[in-house]
């Protein structure tokens, strides 16, 4: 799942009820750029935040599906909420995304990331998977086989655990960037 994607989709789930059905029914009338559709009504209605963000990315692509869900929020009156939402989406791909490579080469304490993740983002089972794993790059490359399922929150996680385990590490990933 994309950076923006995983942007868009908080930013859905953090409305209430009442938000996000507000947030559809501005979303039916919203002027959209040229060559692009509306979700039918009848669709839009019975999605809850991860299926309409699935939609919105497949109907509008991601650059513009981000663009229009801020418009749209900006509509309601939740400013903030579209700034933050705009800061994420401009900022490009997540540390984690963009160094997965040299991550799965490089960490050597992927058992101390690990201990950081269980309970938080790994359940029981995806702990002992990672942990099986016989080498480090493999327990790496274990890992990010259950990132497609994280938000931006689990890989805030994952570079905090990161940080406090391997410092040298992303501080010499952060200045290539």
């Amino acid at each position: 799942m994309g950076c923006t994607r995983d942007a868009i989709l908080d930013a859905l789930e953090n409305l209430t009820a009442d938000e996000f059905k507000k947030f559809k029914l501005k979303l039916l009338s919203v002027p959209l750029r040229d060559g692009y559709g509306r979700i039918p009504r009848g669709t839009l209605q019975s999605m809850d935040a991860v299926d309409l963000t699935d939609k919105l990315v497949s109907c509008y692509l991601e650059a513009y599906s981000a663009e229009l869900t801020a418009q749209v929020l900006r509509g309601m009156g939740m400013l903030e909420t579209a700034e933050r939402l705009q800061d994420i989406t401009s900022k490009g791909p997540h540390f984690v995304d963009q160094h997965r490579a040299a991550l799965i080469a490089r960490v050597t304490d992927v058992d101390g990331v690990l201990d950081a993740l269980y309970g938080k983002v790994l359940a029981e089972e995806q702990y002992q998977a990672v942990r099986a794993e016989p080498t480090n790059p493999g327990k790496m490359r274990r890992l990010y086989s259950f990132a497609p399922a994280w938000d931006l929150t689990c890989k805030d996680l994952l570079l905090e655990a990161l940080k406090n385990t391997q410092p040298y590490l992303v501080a010499d990933l952060e200045k290539k960037s």
